[in-house]
């Protein structure tokens, strides 16, 4: 075999490597191309210039999205608890432009993100209401980790140039060949503008029985929990730190008395609250009276639905121990505004720190 001969297979794998690369390069290159020109996002000032609805039910990555459209002016922010708040109740209700950002799963530290992106996008709110639940009094929530993953802080920091190695990847490719669809009339949106999305299994086919067993699972306390423990003494009140606490009262403090400031416990069934007189009724009470003192400090109405209730009391208002039905939010928004604006009492809330 001569000396060319020999090097045939070599040569042969070169131009197979160089063509692999071309190939590869051409595909990588018309990929970015394609995603950043479809912008599902809207992340870049040179993407094509057509509507883009809510294409994705990832909540911590289209929020940007919903306040850069600088369609709302005023927020609801919260865990899970806080998805049936109505935006469009509070427009009626406060005359503003509502978003409903909160966001399942969600700890104290990912709502302080979305309340700063806010504030840094379009600035003070007309009204804030963030709905509370026990990320808030959760004592070491400078150390919690979502259940839901990593929190996408790249999309809610200023730098448009850090978000291009984030975008290159199997789920943007996805997201942007939606929004082709949605163009073709073969996709439609997932979540409201407004961010609402009230994700009820059960809002069609609600089953009493199946709620039942979501609620109460192997409790069967069947009994309402006994009257409320008296308050402790001053000099039994636990010496606890809430360091979620402290990053709502520094988001608030940065609010003109012009904003409406609403801080609102969520109902959650009787089923998982602690029953009175333990260890756990102890801390939340405690974390009532702080967010009390920060309301009075910082001119917020505090609503306290997380109590023994009619509505708290009542199986068919949930679809677990946790989340409200539809409607039952619907009634919880309405409240929220009945108690802000004109101080109206309830049996289903009270009004604390006044």
């Amino acid at each position: 075999m001569s000396e060319a001969d020999s090097r045939q297979p070599e040569k042969a794998w070169r131009r197979f490597a160089a063509v692999f690369v071309s190939v590869f390069a051409v595909a990588f290159a018309c990929g970015v191309v394609f995603i950043v020109l479809l912008d599902p996002y809207e992340l870049f000032p040179f993407s094509l210039p057509i509507e883009r609805p809510i294409i994705s039910i990832e909540q911590r990555h289209v929020y940007p999205q919903i306040i850069r459209s600088h369609r709302f002016d005023s927020l609801v922010v919260g865990s899970s608890t806080s998805r049936t708040i109505d935006p469009n109740v509070l427009d009626h209700k406060f005359g503003g432009h509502f978003a409903n950002l909160s966001i399942n799963a969600g700890i104290a530290k990912e709502q302080l993100m979305i309340l700063r992106y806010f504030l840094r996008k379009i600035g003070p709110p007309k009204v804030i209401v963030i709905g509370l639940d026990h990320v808030w009094c959760d004592r070491g929530a400078d150390h919690a980790v979502s259940i839901a993953g990593d929190f996408p802080d790249w999309l809610y920091d200023d730098n448009r140039w850090n978000d291009l190695p984030n975008i290159l990847n199997k789920n943007m490719i996805d997201l942007s060949i939606r929004l082709v669809r949605y163009h073709l009339n073969l996709y439609g949106p997932r979540i409201q503008p407004n961010g609402y999305d009230v994700g009820d299994p059960y809002a069609w086919f609600y089953d009493p029985s199946r709620a039942t067993e979501m609620i109460w699972g192997e409790q069967h306390l069947w009994a309402l929990p006994p009257s409320p423990a008296p308050d402790p003494l001053p000099e039994d009140r636990p010496a606890a730190t809430f360091p979620a606490l402290a990053w709502m009262d520094e988001i608030l403090a940065q609010l003109p008395p012009a904003t409406i400031k609403i801080l609102a416990f969520m109902p959650v069934h009787i089923a998982t609250q602690p029953w009175p007189g333990t260890e756990d009724a102890v801390y939340e009470w405690e974390c009532k009276e702080r967010v009390a003192e920060i309301g009075r400090w910082r001119g917020a109405t505090v609503i306290d639905m997380r109590i023994t209730s009619p509505l708290t009391t009542k199986d068919e208002n949930f679809w677990d121990k946790l989340h409200t039905r539809a409607e039952i939010g619907r009634r919880v928004s309405e409240s929220i505004a009945e108690a802000a604006l004109h101080g109206a009492e309830s049996d289903t809330y009270r009004l604390v720190g006044r």
